[in-house]
């Protein structure tokens, strides 16, 4: 569900909480709470928008956590939370982030002043703005007929492929990006370029836009130090997929539905 962003919480509507302890959050009952935890110190506390007819708001830690409570580093979080709520704690985190890293300016160092909107911020001093960063980022899934082009980088977890991703350039178009990346990773062009779908990612502050294009030429050739391994694999012999939660297992899901509906 998208968010509503309303400048002040709804009245009438529950509340739903992302209460972090450092890179941790609270997740009792693998579940956003409905309430910050009972007996702690809090700072930080801010109204982030409504979703799924919640009033969202996040908060940090302000020493020891409670006993027997359940916190979880993000990415463990985000795959034991129910999916509908994945977003909301995306936006918490990648806002965290934000308001950590943007106390003083980085044009002349004065402190940074909250602006109208509550999320910006400005200088006061010499008048910079500055707002909740966002980096794009392509995923291309290539098709070879009934075969796609999965590869692995050296930090996946063992067995685990995925489609080909890296960061748009200054410059640099969503489609020519793509172009480049699936040359530089693997060697290979492709052809006949299609929008999916995008996922806003927390880590620390992706915006994904996935795609799915036809092999065009060239041989695999796996870019040295980025790409541990990469091959062509038919739609009934996948290997190991990336987390269910990624925008990474829906691209390669979609395009195997796609294949298996194409008329022989």
């Amino acid at each position: 569900m998208s968010f509503e962003l309303p400048q002040h919480p709804a009245p009438g509507l529950p509340a739903r909480w992302c209460v972090f302890d450092g890179a941790r959050l609270w997740l009792p009952g693998q579940s956003l709470p409905g309430a910050a935890p009972a007996g702690c110190d809090l700072t930080g506390q801010r109204f982030l928008g409504i979703h799924e007819r919640h009033n969202l708001f996040m908060a940090e830690l302000v020493g020891p956590p409670p006993a027997k409570e359940e916190w979880l580093p993000l990415r463990p979080a985000l795959m034991a939370m129910p999916a509908s709520q994945v977003q909301a704690a995306a936006r918490a985190a990648q806002l965290r982030q934000f308001f950590r890293s943007h106390r003083f300016c980085g044009h002349c160092a004065t402190p940074l002043a909250v602006s109208d909107d509550q999320l910006g911020r400005h200088c006061p001093s010499c008048c910079q703005v500055y707002y909740p960063r966002i980096s794009p980022a392509m995923m291309v899934l290539v098709r070879r007929g009934r075969e796609l082009l999965l590869a692995r980088s050296p930090h996946f977890s063992p067995g685990v492929y995925s489609a080909l991703a890296g960061f748009v350039e200054p410059g640099e178009t969503l489609e020519e990006c793509v172009h480049r990346e699936t040359l530089e990773e693997v060697g290979v062009k492709v052809r006949n370029l299609r929008y999916a779908f995008s996922q806003s990612w927390p880590f620390p502050h992706s915006l994904m836009l996935a795609f799915i294009a036809d092999y065009d030429s060239g041989d695999i050739q796996p870019q040295e130090g980025e790409i541990e391994d990469a091959g062509w694999f038919d739609i009934d012999a996948l290997p190991g997929l990336p987390s269910v939660i990624s925008i990474a297992n829906r691209l390669i899901l979609h395009a195997c539905e796609q294949i298996r509906s194409e008329p022989i």
